[in-house]
């Protein structure tokens, strides 16, 4: 389907799932080393998430995708992606968010 032929609204659970099934992919392009750095960094350990587990959570500071806990509480907000590296590109993560969200490359 062309991009605008999708269903406009989903689910931020339909989210997360989209986002976990290309978790790998997040990985790589959430680094400008291509995931070497992000293989350092996400350990598991000081409330990171490991570069090998997708994993969610409501106010789970160790999550892949973080849901604060008044979003939860109101069931509506926003989640937070914890995985991109502080020296991200902004544009590479927003286009690789968008690409798997909204766009479901």
């Amino acid at each position: 389907k062309q991009w605008y032929q999708r269903r406009v609204a989903i689910t931020a659970g339909e989210a997360i799932e989209l986002m976990g099934k290309k978790h790998e992919e997040h990985i790589h392009d959430y680094d400008p080393s291509g995931g070497e750095d992000n293989k350092r960094r996400l350990t598991g350990l000081h409330e990171t998430a490991s570069f090998e587990k997708f994993n969610f959570g409501v106010a789970h500071r160790g999550a892949s995708i973080r849901i604060p806990r008044q979003v939860a509480a109101d069931g509506k907000g926003y989640f937070e992606d914890r995985r991109p590296s502080s020296n991200a590109d902004p544009y590479v993560v927003t286009d690789r968010i968008v690409r798997t969200i909204c766009l479901g490359e």
